[in-house]
């Protein structure tokens, strides 16, 4: 297999050129395993090129010999078997007897062994020598015992030994490189080498990532076969490569030399899918055979044979196996499985295998299989019965009920494309379009375009109003996703009507809780919170009710945001964290990427940034694995967020990133990654930049933009709004946030409107004191300890500048401390830096010229040093211009410099390493 560019492979070639930079002086030997096509053939080839001044000897075993004991020692030594009289008599003619095809006795293995090594020796005397042997595991055996002879005795020579195998072979005593899987970076970067330099779409490199399972001829097949539709993520990609790709030949190959009754089981093992052992035992016994003749097929390392599993390690070998079989015998083979399966346990599987024999319709085994997919828990299994469900019913309407229905399974199992593909292949006249519109709307809303989804899923509403308007109300809120995604949630107000003309008084629970949730959300974006705390509130008390089918992950989601919007953080991560559980419990892999946000956000909110972070990741690799582009860019964005409350610029950055082409300009991706942005100005100490960033984030006015982003960061808003004092941005915002804080029962919440207030009312002042004694006393004691941390360094800091320091300093200690220990280096680094304004010396001492200043003269000069005017820097520590001059000379003063440049080439000593001179 080889290949032009090498990914992920820089481990194995960094050992290559050590190998070989070690000739000169001694050998060495290296073993390079690996499945096909994770490119063991290319790393030979960089092998032969990265040599210099060497002779090569080059083999590569044939399967075609491996009954020919020394063939392949042969064909290697060929060109150097005049170097032969250098050996001793006995050895020279052992070795040229085996090398003759009159084979070796077991009593003289050792001497010829030693003649290889000595002619090898021989031929190195002139130039050193690189001897390779691919595929060595294919060859004849005694070939291999005899190299890897050698290759354990080649330190003294000047010989270098480089084989490969795609088998775990014995051969102790040498170095050895497993050539891992390909990861998604490597993975993108080789796809974008075979597609001209341009890299896919992220979802069309997560596919083909994903088909591939991280081989690179994997890849490269892919890639080849793919149509252009595909290639632009148009299309639905393949879910294996292709069995007649380079690799799939391979494969071929392979399974054309094991023993009839090897593919015989082999055949039985690709389509049971289950893999369960038992079940393959007793399908071999009746076909006259046993499991134990997988065992060539194991050596080949095609099967895996586990105690509670049989597996295919690379699944391109289960289509090559399947494909490689003619109709009659996999036919044959199905009917087969279907007899030894028997019990309710099997009905699905059982079915699954008369169907794939059946021929034409046949409507009684088309309804077997859709009563036996009917909430099985393997939701891919599930689809792939109701597909074939459909092709064997003979009532067209029948048939696209059970085509929606196998979509439906497909996308909970995380199967987007699967999905795709099934709905694509509905009939346009088709009697579900209300069921098929709602399943498109939640497609295209998690990985297409919310706005294209918001029409769509409307339209479903309105289709399945008339029969199913629990349908029809869950069409609705994903509608409401959708608005709240795009940023434009005026448009929420024409979901909430019409959910409020589904709603009916004797809905049953879960029901009631879709249209409670929408009324509430509703009227929340109306700023009409009176009115929509109590709906709110009943879709959380529903939420902790449903029993039974009604327990689903989008109710509990729904009720866990719910929560969220009235601010009881509490039982809002119960649900979510319920709902999380309840997805993996069932399967329902799509649904798992929202219920993480939620749990992310209602552990934002109860100050566990750690837990959120580990919510967004799983979140995100989920959303990733199950191709919800536009979820993994909302959870990238929450990590950066999170990145930066912890002051990581380079984490949230890299976050940011991520989430790439900009999905929308009111996105809240986007609007998630400005707040971090902002976050990371703030701790930059550019409260401007901070509050343009986050006063663009929406206009709660209009309802559009990122109106519940900005709720949640508003807190930072008012914060860099105060230190410009760019009041009106941060009034406004401040004005929808204590409407909203003030109709909750929430301390937190009330704790940060009143620390806002504090903010924002004169400095020095009373009020300003009140109101952040007001947040400090609101702020509850057993959670949110970060924000809580925030409001003491607040709190000091505005006792610090109104010439209080001895009072400052107590709550600048606490909030030094809290911030320590949660690891939040930078905001603890705030705090001493005020701390020391306020006369305090903490931490170690300083250095140099730092040492000479005080905190505050301190702070003046390293904000001269990185370029800010007398003005610039009076406003950011809300001094005036003549107090920050008056510093500014007592600094020249105490550090006998007379400039600015002088004053940050001072700094720059003080900040540089100790013993760096």
């Amino acid at each position: 297999m080889q290949l032009t560019v090498l990914r992920g492979r820089t481990d194995e070639c960094a050992a290559i050129r050590r190998l070989l930079a070690d000739l000169p002086t001694g050998g060495g030997a290296l073993l390079l395993q690996g499945e096909p096509g994770s490119g063991r053939s290319a790393l030979v080839d960089y092998a032969h090129r990265h040599v210099e001044g060497c002779t090569v000897l080059a083999g590569t075993g044939l399967s075609e010999e491996a009954g020919l004991p020394y063939a392949g020692l042969q064909r290697l030594l060929d060109p150097v078997l005049d170097r032969a009289g250098a050996l001793p008599e006995q050895q020279r003619r052992v070795l040229l007897r085996a090398l003759a095809g009159a084979g070796c006795p077991a009593h003289r293995r050792l001497a010829l062994c030693l003649a290889v090594l000595g002619l090898l020796t021989a031929a190195a005397r002139d130039r050193p020598l690189l001897c390779t042997m691919d595929d060595v595991d294919r060859g004849d055996q005694p070939t291999a015992d005899a190299l890897a002879f050698v290759a354990r005795r080649l330190r003294r020579s000047r010989v270098a030994v480089l084989l490969t195998t795609a088998t775990d072979v014995p051969l102790g005593g040498i170095s050895r490189h497993r050539l891992r899987p390909l990861d998604d970076r490597d993975s993108t970067a080789l796809l974008a080498d075979r597609l001209a330099g341009r890299p896919p779409a992220p979802p069309v490199a997560a596919a083909l990532g994903a088909a591939a399972g991280g081989n690179p001829q994997a890849l490269v097949d892919l890639v080849e076969a793919l149509t252009p539709g595909q290639r632009r993520g148009e299309e639905p990609l393949p879910e294996t490569p292709p069995p007649d790709g380079r690799l799939g030949r391979a494969y071929r190959a392979r399974l054309d030399r094991l023993p009839a009754d090897t593919r015989h089981v082999l055949l039985l093992a690709a389509l049971d899918e289950d893999g369960e052992p038992a079940t393959l035992v007793r399908a071999a016994r009746v076909a006259g055979t046993a499991v134990e003749a997988l065992t060539p097929a194991e050596l080949a390392g095609l099967v895996r044979v586990e105690p509670r599993r049989v597996t295919f390690p690379q699944p391109l070998v289960r289509t090559v196996v399947r494909a490689a079989a003619p109709l009659a015998a996999r036919r044959a083979a199905h009917l087969l499985l279907a007899d030894v399966l028997d019990g309710a346990g099997h009905r699905l599987r059982r079915a699954g295998h008369l169907a794939a024999a059946a021929q034409g319709p046949d409507p009684a085994l088309a309804a077997e299989l859709e009563q036996a997919a009917a909430g099985h828990e393997d939701g891919a299994a599930a689809s792939a019965a109701l597909q074939r469900a459909a092709e064997l019913s003979d009532d067209p309407a029948r048939a696209a009920a059970r085509l929606v229905a196998a979509a439906r399974y497909a996308w909970s199992a995380g199967r987007a494309h699967r999905a795709r593909l099934l709905l694509g292949s509905l009939p346009a006249d088709a009697t579900v379009a209300g069921r098929a519109g709602l399943l498109r709307g939640e497609l295209e809303l998690r990985a297409g375009r919310p706005r294209s989804a918001l029409t769509t899923l409307l339209a479903a509403a309105e289709a399945l109003a008339g029969t199913d308007r629990a349908l029809a109300l869950g069409a609705l809120v994903r509608a409401g996703e959708a608005v709240c995604f795009a940023g434009d949630q005026y448009r929420y107000a024409d979901v909430g009507r019409r959910a409020e003309l589904l709603r009916r008084s004797d809905d049953p629970p879960a029901t009631e809780l879709l249209s409670a949730y929408v009324a509430g959300t509703a009227a929340t974006l109306r700023g009409e919170h009176e009115q929509a705390g109590p709906a709110l509130r009943r879709a959380v008390v529903l939420g902790g009710q449903l029993t039974g089918s009604a327990l689903t992950p989008t109710t509990l989601s729904c009720a866990a945001a719910a929560g969220l919007l009235v601010a009881v953080d509490g039982a809002a991560h119960r649900l979510a964290e319920r709902a999380v559980e309840l997805a993996r419990e069932r399967g329902e892999l799509s649904a798992l990427p929202r219920a993480l946000e939620l749990r992310a956000a209602a552990e934002y909110w109860l100050g566990r940034h750690d837990a959120a972070t580990e919510s967004s990741r799983e979140g995100l690799r989920t959303a990733r694995d199950t191709g919800q582009d536009n979820w993994a860019g909302v959870h990238l964005g929450m990590l950066a967020v999170l990145a930066a409350v912890r002051a990581d610029r380079d984490t949230s950055l890299r976050r940011i990133r991520e989430i790439g082409e900009d999905p929308g300009a009111h996105s809240r991706p986007r609007a998630l990654a400005q707040w971090a942005l902002a976050v990371l100005d703030l701790v930059d100490n550019r409260p401007a930049a901070a509050a343009a960033r986050l006063a663009a984030l929406a206009c709660p006015g209009t309802g559009r933009g990122q109106v519940l982003v900005l709720v949640m960061a508003t807190p930072y808003l008012v914060e860099a709004a105060a230190a410009v004092a760019d009041r009106p941005a941060a009034g406004a915002a401040l004005a929808v946030f204590d409407r909203w804080a003030s109709s909750t029962t929430s301390p937190s919440r009330r704790a940060l409107s009143a620390r806002c207030h504090g903010l924002l009312a004169p400095r020095g002042s009373a009020e300003a004191e009140r109101e952040l004694r007001t947040a400090l006393r609101l702020h509850p004691t057993d959670a949110g300890t970060f924000e809580r941390a925030r409001t003491e360094l607040l709190l000091g800091r505005e006792l610090r500048r109104s010439r209080r320091p001895r009072a400052a300093r107590e709550h600048l200690h606490t909030a030094r401390e809290a911030f320590t220990l949660l690891g939040a280096a930078s905001w603890a680094e705030q705090a001493t830096t005020e701390l020391r304004a306020a006369g305090e010396s903490v931490g170690p001492p300083e250095e140099s010229a730092a040492r000479l200043l005080t905190g505050q003269q301190l702070r003046i000069a390293q904000l001269v040093a990185e370029g800010a005017t007398n003005r610039e820097i009076a406003a950011r520590m809300f001094l005036s211009t003549r107090t920050v001059d008056h510093h500014l000379r007592n600094i020249f003063h105490r550090l006998g410099i007379r400039s600015r440049t002088e004053l940050a080439r001072a700094l720059a000593l003080t900040d540089a390493p100790r013993g760096s001179g």
